[in-house]
């Protein structure tokens, strides 16, 4: 076996929630498990900046009152087969799981009972948390105990080329007429500038979202819609791509990162207001006010700021929330604004929305699997249709453990009927790279398509932007897989490909979809 050449039972592309989640459970069975994550921080994932929380259960909760809150955020537009498995398998996977097996330190009140809180949308207090930093406790938590497993092989600071599929890549021609079929991927390992086969059994895509093709976002570096577009490259069947869920509020000042301010701070009685402190979001829903679904805040706050001629609007924690409410449930959120000279205690937040959510992805039936054989996927960049148009708080994280228990399960009762595919019929990488790329070009791409998709196929869509977008972005993508057959392989210039090829699907998602959904926005 050549050095460059990796043979796994189950390759596990991410490593956050539904990523860890799937390999621990099928390593605990005795699997042989890659997991592979292109930060060289294994915990960096979209789960570790996850703020707010993780779905449980209230003390009068039902999975008929859960599974109704979703459907109605989700504009009507859910799956209620995946609502129904979420709501019911959900409560105990999350004991069994984050609980007993890797122990993540929720809070807990003072008799010793899990601490939940409401958030907007949901109609019971039902949301457990670590503080203000959830994602992060349960991440670390993950990523502590997957390392340390014998049968998980962590390949940190890979990234992903592209899926193996024999119809495209075997030597062997004939390979064409055969069903599609994933098996395994290639894996630029980044130390060493070189590209590694690694084939397996069974493949699971769980690479998160796609937040950075947006100009402003939420999301860390790396999400930048890499499942997305591999998936799209093989012909795997994507829907709900138009379906990208703006967070409301992310601090928003000159020259600062656009940091996330948990909606569990609206969930814990902070209003949106103006620089006067005049509440607004009674305008736009008199029922739940500042607790309304997502994308209707996020419209809201963007027709205040139009009408206004204001860059940001504000966030009122002083007014509504006491003092030492604010310090015990908000450490992170208190320490990074005082970073930039704000006070939480005493000062108004500075907000805008940002692109937070994929609701759509990799369409996928109960158990993670896609259309394509022996490819499964699971979290951010799958699509259950738990979410619908617009994503309940904190379902996401809930649903990439679920679904990473369930693929694993599946996953399972099929590889004894499994092999791998013949090695010697996946030809090594070839790299014609001429020169090395010119992260300057890199930069300036990934700008257009930032700005592309934060003008045109951002809060509010028309079918001229649309359109626009659609064109600049098919020229644009001409130009990049132009320099990408030339120059040598980087992890950034394996994102630019992947992001301006997600653009593309998101944009023509839009553009097809003419009814107005959630947060799926049409002026016309």
């Amino acid at each position: 076996m050549s050095s460059e050449l990796l043979e796994t039972d189950v390759l596990v592309l991410g490593s956050g929630i539904a990523g860890c989640t799937a390999a621990l459970v099928l390593a605990d069975a005795g699997v042989a498990v890659t997991l592979v994550t292109r930060s060289r921080q294994p915990h960096e994932s979209n789960t570790y900046y996850a703020q707010g929380g993780i779905i449980y259960r209230a003390r009068d909760d039902s999975p008929d009152k859960l599974a109704e809150d979703i459907m109605r955020a989700g504009a009507g537009h859910c799956n209620p087969r995946a609502v129904r498995i979420l709501a019911e398998q959900g409560p105990i996977l999350f004991r069994r799981i984050l609980q007993e097996r890797v122990q993540v330190p929720f809070d807990r009140d003072e008799s010793g009972e899990l601490s939940l809180v409401r958030e907007g949308g949901h109609s019971l207090a039902r949301i457990a948390h670590a503080a203000d930093a959830t994602g992060k406790a349960i991440e670390v938590a993950l990523i502590r105990t997957v390392s340390q497993h014998p049968n998980i092989r962590l390949l940190a600071g890979h990234t992903a080329v592209d899926l193996l599929t024999p119809s495209h890549h075997a030597r062997n021609r004939l390979a064409v007429y055969e069903p599609r079929s994933v098996v395994g991927a290639y894996l630029f390992e980044q130390d060493h500038d070189r590209v590694r086969r690694c084939l397996a059994r069974c493949t699971v895509l769980a690479t998160g979202g796609l937040g950075q093709i947006f100009l402003r976002t939420t999301n860390p570096e790396g999400a930048r819609g890499d499942g997305i577009a591999m998936a799209n490259r093989i012909g795997a069947r994507i829907i709900n791509a138009e379906f990208i869920q703006f967070h409301p509020t992310t601090f928003h000042l000159p020259h600062a990162p656009h940091f996330l301010i948990s909606e569990a701070v609206r969930g814990a009685g902070a209003r949106l207001v103006h620089a006067n402190g005049e509440p607004f979001m009674q305008k736009y829903d008199p029922e739940w006010k500042d607790l309304a679904p997502r994308d209707i805040v996020a419209r809201s706050i963007h027709t205040e700021m139009l009408e206004r001629g204001v860059q940001n609007v504000y966030l009122d924690l002083a007014s509504y929330i006491p003092r030492e409410t604010i310090f015990e449930h908000f450490p992170t959120i208190y320490r990074h604004c005082k970073a930039y000279d704000i006070d939480i205690t005493r000062d108004l937040v500075p907000v805008v929305p940002a692109a937070h959510y994929s609701c759509g992805g990799v369409w996928v039936d109960e158990w993670g699997r896609t259309t394509v054989d022996r490819l499964y996927a699971i979290g951010e960049v799958s699509c259950t249709g738990v979410h619908g148009a617009n994503r309940l708080a904190s379902t996401s994280l809930l649903e990439g453990l679920v679904w990473g228990v369930r693929a694993a399960e599946d996953i399972l009762a099929r590889l004894p009927g499994l092999s791998l595919h013949d090695p010697d019929d996946i030809p090594p990488w070839h790299d014609d790279g001429q020169f090395a790329p010119d992260p300057a070009l890199i930069a300036q791409d990934m700008s257009s398509i930032q700005h592309i998709m934060w003008n045109y196929v951002g809060l509010v869509r028309t079918t001229h932007r649309l359109k626009r977008a659609r064109a600049e972005l098919r020229h644009l993508e001409t130009e990049i897989e132009d320099f990408y057959r030339v120059a040598r392989l980087s992890d950034a210039l394996i994102g630019l490909r992947n992001a301006v090829r997600t653009a593309i699907v998101v944009t023509i998602a839009a553009w097809r979809n003419r009814q107005s959904m959630g947060t799926h926005y049409r002026l016309d």
